[in-house]
C-alpha cells in the first residue's frame, strides 16, 4: 500500500473508534435495527460476491445489529435503485454502486442519477476480461476481431447488466480499435454475470466481457479461456498469463469500480460512520485474500473522493459512449 493510502486508512480507523466509542464521543450516531445492502444484480455475479463478502465483516464489528444482503435484479440495476430512492434519509439501506448507475441515466435507462444518492464509497476495481469457450476457434483478441471485419453479426456478445456498463464499453473499444463500427455488435444483455457465464459454458453466446471472479472457475477448469483483459498491464495471480487487449494491438482499458452507497439525505455522522466502517473491512486479512481469489484490485475511497471520481466517471462515459454509438449525439 502507498502512503497517501495508508494516512487515509489509520484517519478512517481513528475516527471510527471516535464513533463506537460510546455516548461521550462527538460522533454518536451507529446503525440502530438490520442494515439491508441491496445488490443491483443478480445471485452469483461480482456486485453480489462483494456485497456478501462485506456483510460478514460489517456483521463482525463490534455493536453492529444484523446486517441482510437482497438481490433487486432488473432494469440493469435500475429496481434497486429505485427501491434504495424510497428510503430518503434511512442509513439502514444501503446499496451496491457500480458505473451502471451512471450510464443508466446517460442512456436513458433511468432518471435517477448519482446525484440522487448518498455515495459512500468505493471498494475495490475490476479490469474486464473477454472469454470464450474453450472448445471455440478463437485464440486471441485478433481472432475475434478479423471475425467481426467480415461480418460483425457472425459473433453473439454477452454482458451483465445494462446496456452501456464498463463491458459493453470495453467491447465498443474493441469494435471501434479494429475498424468495426460498435452500433453493428450482437449484445446480449443478462440480470447477472453468472447468468452470462452460464449462456457461455451453454454455447448460447459465443463471447463474454465481464468482471475477472465471474469466470474463473470456469477457466481454471478448462471449460472456458480467457483471451485478452482490459488492463493498462498484465495483472498478478491468476490472469498473469493473459495478454491485455492493448498488447494485442487494441486500445482498450478500462475498469469497473465497486462500492456502496445509501440515499440521499444522510447526515455528516452518518456519512462518516459508513465510511470509516468499510474503511476497517478492507483492512481485514480475509479481505485481501478475497482481492486475489475474486481478481479484485485494491482501490479504496472515502465519501468525497468517490463523489468527485462519479463527476468524473459521468464526463467521461457520456462523451465515449456517444463515440461508440450507444448514444445519440447530444
Amino acid at each position: 500500500m502507498n502512503s497517501r493510502h495508508d494516512a487515509r486508512i489509520l484517519a478512517g480507523l481513528g475516527l471510527l473508534a471516535a464513533l463506537t466509542a460510546g455516548p461521550g464521543a462527538a460522533q454518536e450516531w451507529r446503525p440502530q435495527k438490520n442494515v439491508e445492502i441491496v445488490v443491483a444484480a443478480g445471485a452469483g455475479g461480482s456486485a453480489d460476491r462483494s456485497s456478501r463478502v462485506a456483510q460478514k465483516y460489517l456483521q463482525a464489528l463490534p455493536g453492529m445489529p444484523s446486517v441482510s444482503v437482497i438481490n433487486r435484479q432488473g432494469g440493469g440495476g435500475t429496481i434497486a435503485w429505485t427501491y434504495i430512492a424510497q428510503h430518503p434519509n434511512d442509513p439502514h439501506y444501503l446499496g451496491t454502486l457500480s458505473p451502471g448507475l451512471v450510464t443508466n441515466e446517460i442512456v436513458g435507462t433511468s432518471r435517477l442519477s448519482y446525484r440522487d444518492f448518498t455515495p459512500l464509497n468505493i471498494l475495490m476495481r475490476e479490469y474486464i476480461v473477454v472469454s470464450v469457450l474453450a472448445s471455440m476457434p478463437f485464440k486471441s483478441a485478433r481472432d475475434i476481431t478479423v471475425r467481426l471485419k467480415k461480418d460483425p453479426a457472425s459473433i453473439t456478445f454477452g454482458f451483465a447488466a445494462a446496456l452501456g456498463n464498463q463491458n459493453h464499453v470495453v467491447l465498443g473499444m474493441m469494435a471501434r480499435a479494429a475498424g468495426v463500427d460498435p452500433k453493428a455488435l450482437k449484445v446480449v444483455v443478462f440480470n447477472s454475470g453468472n447468468l452470462a457465464a452460464t449462456a457461455l459454458l451453454g454455447g448460447h453466446i459465443d463471447v463474454l466481457a465481464g468482471t475477472p471472479g465471474t469466470i474463473l472457475p470456469h477457466i481454471t477448469g478448462g471449460r472456458a479461456r480467457a483471451i485478452g483483459i482490459s488492463g493498462p498491464e498484465r495483472q498478478k495471480g491468476a490472469y498473469a498469463s493473459v495478454p491485455t487487449l492493448r498488447e494485442q494491438g487494441l486500445d482498450a482499458v478500462y475498469y469497473s469500480w465497486r462500492g456502496f452507497l445509501g440515499p440521499r439525505g444522510l447526515t455528516a455522522a452518518q456519512i462518516a460512520f459508513w465510511e470509516q466502517a468499510f474503511a476497517k473491512v478492507v483492512q481485514a486479512d480475509e479481505w485481501k485474500d478475497d482481492y486475489v481469489k475474486n481478481a479484485w484490485i485494491e482501490d479504496f475511497r472515502g465519501a468525497a473522493e468517490t463523489r468527485k471520481h462519479l463527476d468524473a466517471e459521468a464526463e467521461f462515459l457520456r462523451k465515449i459512449l456517444v463515440e461508440l454509438g450507444v448514444l445519440s449525439k447530444q
